[in-house]
């Protein structure tokens, strides 16, 4: 499938990828002053939409960024997106689907780009899935670096900005040491925080502990995981926890929008638990799996042959 073929919704237009030419001078360029949201497709079906949207304009509050829409018109322009590049998907593919928001120009650069308000984009793009695949048969190797999770009170890490690069450097060190380790980086206090698009659960004598959402963005794969577990009887604890409970947990996965939970097979080199995926993690997982209606776990495993 050729991404010059597919369409993105850009200012008001729907219009090949390669005609989305956002100016140099564009805030969200020039200094990160962007947000952004991502779901998935699963069989093609966009998962909780009004879910990631509305958590698109709790980020676009915490910047005060006027999108110039209602989330219902965002909505219906994302499922608009999805709707038209459907066709250039084989059918055992999916879909990441972004809506991208920055504050647009300041007022010198309109002489340039007589654009005023907000910049805003949806697209899709084909999830990795050959390259994630070995992820569910092997497990997640996960580090932490030395570069520590900007703290709540330098700014909220629950806002999901276009502004990565904290992230970035957590997981450009740990790619030099391991190129396929995952980075999970811990907070100024030492205590486990999150990966770039990812969540951390442990598992311990049957209950789950995970970082306090105040620390993390809270990830809506995070909430379905949180929530399934619950239906099901298993206790779930929101809790500072460190590489101690790291290395000490009988499982441990990540939650994120295209592998939805996915076993750690180590931290630090640490091994974590005796059976991949551990039968908490089977159990959730299997869990997802019925409540989306789509054997995710399947879709990768079947691009390893």
């Amino acid at each position: 499938m050729s991404g010059a073929d597919r369409i993105a919704y850009f200012n008001g237009r729907y219009v090949p990828e390669r005609e989305v030419l956002v100016p140099f001078r564009d805030r969200g360029f020039k200094y990160g002053d962007a947000v952004f949201d991502t779901t998935r497709t699963f069989g093609h079906r966009v998962f909780k939409l009004a879910e990631h949207v509305e958590r698109l304009y709790r980020s676009l509050r915490y910047l005060r960024i006027d999108p110039g829409l209602t989330q219902d018109a965002i909505v219906e322009i994302t499922g608009e997106v999805v709707r038209r590049n459907l066709p250039l998907l084989e059918p055992d593919e999916d879909y990441w689907v972004t809506q991208r928001v920055s504050r647009g120009l300041d007022p010198s650069a309109r002489e340039i780009w007589p654009q005023p308000g907000a910049t805003v984009i949806v697209e899709c793009v084909p999830l990795p899935l050959r390259e994630r695949a070995p992820l569910y048969r092997d497990g997640i190797r996960v580090m932490t670096p030395s570069v520590r999770r900007t703290p709540p009170e330098a700014l909220s890490p629950r806002v999901k900005t276009h502004n990565y690069l904290n992230l970035i450097a957590g997981g450009l060190e740990v790619s030099a040491q391991d190129p396929s380790a995952w980075a999970v980086l811990l907070d100024t206090s030492g205590n486990l925080a999150e990966g770039m698009g990812s969540n951390i659960f442990l598992v311990h004598k049957g209950t789950l502990l995970t970082p306090r959402e105040q620390a993390v963005l809270s990830g809506i794969s995070r909430e379905t995981v949180i929530d399934l577990a619950r239906e099901a009887g298993l206790q779930v604890v929101e809790k500072d926890i460190d590489l101690y409970d790291a290395y000490t947990a009988d499982e441990a996965f990540l939650t994120s929008t295209s592998l939805c939970i996915c076993p750690i097979a180590s931290v630090n080199g640490a091994k974590i638990g005796n059976a991949l995926p551990g039968p908490v993690t089977r159990q959730l997982t299997e869990a997802y799996c019925r409540f989306v209606d789509f054997d995710f776990v399947g879709q990768y495993l079947k691009r390893l042959s």
